[in-house]
């Protein structure tokens, strides 16, 4: 990539790499690394599938009933009143046919008779004796969970590369699975660097002018905590280029993946930059994106072989974490196994009104959601600097705005990303 050593200002963001262009690079450099292992189905939650699981057999199995009730044939409905030839419960596994012109007593989940194709509803019906009279409305095929019609055989019930879900366990475990392979978790490491950080000391006020408390470790530990990943911290690193490409070496030889935040400027002190171009590759640096505009990406050879991946965050928090939601999330879950994500977008109505932006440059506006007389709303965090931890803390997700540097006018429609669709 051509450097450009002069002042960051005065480039334009025409010359910076757009954000769809950074999706796209990153799409076309990542595919899963990770190495596949079988595990319980206990242990699957949230991990990604590494190979696709098909049912052998129908869900549910056998036609059933899905309430407490009354099975018939329905034709004989019409005759009134029925007598009662049989009583079935769930787990009664070989019921008897149906006598004709009669009904059987049936309870919710219990195998449905030869012959019988529909059930009515205890409540709606008539009771005298051993006899029972059944809405003469009732539909044909009424409160019968049919076999199969959940999942038939050889169905695929769990593609590969996608992420378990809650669900997913249940669908498995209802066609008899109890293991399955997935990724194994990858290893990432995170860094910052900064000679004005510190660690937090049990909240004792111990910081010195100038100085402030590093939160974009912590930050990426949570951003990172649902994600198939290891952790491990490096710390804050001392702005030297000797310090910088030391714990690049080290962390690029134990982990899979390395996060850093802060250093990815020009300045003089910025030397993340410039390690990772000695260290390894770089492919991308400098986006047209508001916040987040010094973002890097590259990779670093193993000396055992092999490379980890490189994302170089911006230092202030909020960019940081929009960068990481947009582009090292996506990433990471690639790079696990995971089929590309895309963030989850929903149009809703501005609740503000802005002037127009500068042109050529994608902004990503903290916002927070609320309904009024049925729309949904969202309303921008009303200041923007990017070290903001509350505007973080008091939204509900990114309000998107195109590089068209069109303002927005309170009334129209933006794309809003909520931040839960990052789970």
């Amino acid at each position: 990539m051509t450097e450009r050593p002069i002042n960051d200002c005065f480039f334009t963001d025409k010359e910076r790499m757009t954000h769809g262009e950074a999706i796209a690079l990153l799409k076309s450099r990542l595919s899963p690394i990770a190495s596949v292992s079988s595990v319980a189905l206990s242990d699957a939650l949230d991990r990604i599938a590494a190979s696709p699981v098909a049912a052998t057999f129908p869900v549910p199995l056998h036609t059933n009933a899905a309430v407490d009730g009354y099975a018939v044939r329905h034709e004989d409905i019409a005759r009134g009143w029925l007598p009662v030839s049989q009583r079935i419960a769930a787990g009664d596994l070989s019921p008897q046919p149906l006598a004709p012109a009669s009904a059987a007593r049936i309870f919710t989940g219990a195998v449905m008779p030869a012959d019988a194709d529909t059930v009515a509803m205890q409540e709606d019906c008539e009771i005298d004796g051993n006899t029972v009279k059944l809405p003469p409305k009732l539909k044909r095929g009424a409160n019968c969970r049919q076999a199969g019609e959940d999942v038939a055989p050889g169905d695929t019930v769990l593609h590969s590369g996608k992420r378990i879900g809650a669900a997913d366990i249940a669908a498995l475990t209802s066609i008899g699975s109890s293991s399955l392979k997935v990724f194994e978790r990858l290893k990432v490491g995170i860094l910052s660097t900064g000679a004005e950080l510190r660690e937090p000391q049990n909240g004792a006020p111990d910081l010195q002018m100038g100085e402030v408390y590093d939160v974009n470790r912590p930050l990426l530990h949570a951003l990172l905590s649902n994600l198939p990943v290891d952790i491990t911290d490096y710390g804050i690193i001392q702005d030297t280029s000797e310090d910088v490409a030391a714990a690049l070496r080290l962390a690029s030889s134990q982990c899979d993946i390395i996060l850093t935040s802060g250093g990815a400027s020009l300045g003089a002190e910025d030397h993340m930059l410039a390690a990772l171009d000695d260290l390894g590759q770089r492919h991308m640096w400098q986006l047209a994106v508001k916040p987040g505009r010094p973002m890097m990406f590259g990779q670093i050879p193993k000396s055992s072989g092999g490379e980890a991946y490189f994302f170089g965050l911006p230092g202030n928090p909020v960019a940081a974490m929009v960068c990481f939601l947009m582009y090292a999330h996506p990433a990471i879950r690639r790079l696990a196994g995971e089929d590309w994500f895309e963030p989850m977008r929903f149009q809703v109505v501005a609740g503000f009104d802005m002037k127009a932006r500068k042109p050529d440059r994608r902004e990503f506006l903290r916002g927070r959601l609320s309904v009024q007389n049925g729309s949904t709303f969202a309303t921008k965090y009303p200041r923007d600097g990017s070290g903001l931890i509350s505007s973080l803390r008091e939204s509900d997700g990114l309000i998107e705005l195109s590089e068209s540097g069109a303002a927005v006018t309170k009334g129209q429609l933006v794309d809003f990303i909520p931040f839960s669709a990052f789970r």
